[in-house]
């Protein structure tokens, strides 16, 4: 590839409280980043985490062309580091990168630059099981203009940063709260990209949430307010009736997870009948009044799985399977969990190993 590494001469390792990593508090020595001039993306290069000096007319502080990634790298039971499935991240950046009119980064680079970075702080990795490193890749238009026009450079970061549980739940079931007073993304719009907009127009609902005592928003749809689409952080995922329920992404407000796909990938396997369809919150409230609706819960990488407890909706509470985590929850934590550090055998070559 080319990249060069310049090493930090200091750690960050040991300002790092260990034993309350939370999430995305702490971050590792290094960062890789590569610059598009208009015609071409560099080779890149590794550096010392720090600092960047942008001007105050660099246009992503005034139009939010930025898209972003999240993966995690996982100590394996038997050495080394596993990456999970990050061939679908950077496919999933460039879907991004298209709809926010920002050049294609090349893929495999994108791999090779977070394997680079992995081995460089793999003293970052976490050692205890449900702890990672998390990976976050970042683009957006660098030059400096007002005008509402695409930019023509562009700057792609790599920074990593050792966590532990998203939610402080942890695996404990979460509060969630319905709204449909607020939008989140509607047909048509960035729903389906990973990118700033998204999450900047979710912060509202989610902060009103937040102060009535709620994990997260579960968003309906934008324009009728009745189909479920996701909530701010993760897919979701419903148990009715012994059928695992998920809104298809033909919805087109839905991000295409890829812990999603890697949970319907295995229920599928296992036997569970799953449907992608756009389901109606109507449906989901008449499914728990008649004790069809077993099961709620989000997947995504940050979380992998976060089992639902309650949901409320108009001042419903609706507590699902006696707020704990139902089987099916459990059975995809543990084998997803089990795949990413090693325990269970990878049958589905989700797993890019860096030895160490």
């Amino acid at each position: 590839m080319g990249i060069s590494i310049v090493k930090s001469e200091i750690t960050r390792y040991d300002s790092i409280d260990w034993a309350n990593l939370g999430f995305g508090k702490f971050f590792s020595d290094h960062m890789f980043i590569s610059i598009y001039d208009g015609t071409r993306w560099d080779d890149g290069k590794i550096i010392p985490y720090g600092p960047i000096s942008y001007e105050p007319s660099m246009m992503t502080l005034h139009y939010g062309q930025t898209i972003f990634e999240g993966l995690k790298a996982y100590y394996n039971v038997k050495g080394g580091i596993n990456l999970f499935r990050p061939d679908m991240n950077a496919k999933r950046m460039n879907s991004s990168a298209e709809r926010l009119c920002i050049p294609l980064f090349d893929e495999k680079k994108f791999v090779e630059a977070i394997i680079e970075l992995v081995k460089l702080d793999q003293k970052f990795v976490p050692r205890k099981k449900g702890e990672s490193l998390y990976i976050r890749p970042v683009c957006f238009g660098s030059s400096c203009f007002l005008g509402v026009h695409p930019s023509k450079e562009y700057t792609f970061i790599i920074i990593t940063s050792p966590v532990a549980s998203y939610y402080p739940e942890g695996l404990n079931p979460v509060k969630i709260l319905i709204v449909d007073e607020y939008v989140r993304a509607v047909r048509g719009g960035l729903g389906m990209a990973k990118t700033a907009a998204n999450y900047a127009a979710s912060l509202y609902a989610g902060m009103k949430a937040k102060e009535k005592g709620f994990s997260q928003v579960l968003w309906l749809d934008g324009i009728q307010h009745e189909f479920v689409d996701e909530v701010g952080a993760m897919n979701i995922m419903f148990v009715i009736d012994d059928v695992l329920i998920t809104p298809p992404l033909s919805q087109g407000s839905i991000l295409p997870g890829v812990t999603r796909d890697s949970v319907l990938k295995l229920a599928r396997d296992m036997g569970i009948k799953v449907q992608e369809r756009s389901i109606k919150i109507q449906e989901v409230l008449e499914s728990y009044e008649v004790g069809t609706l077993q099961e709620v819960f989000g997947t995504g990488t940050a979380a992998t799985i976060s089992p639902v407890g309650k949901l409320y909706y108009k001042d419903k509470e609706m507590i699902i399977n006696n707020n704990q985590i139902g089987p099916i929850a459990q059975k995809m934590y543990d084998t997803l969990t089990g795949i990413q550090h090693g325990e269970i055998e990878d049958k589905y070559n989700w797993i890019v190993h860096i030895e160490i």
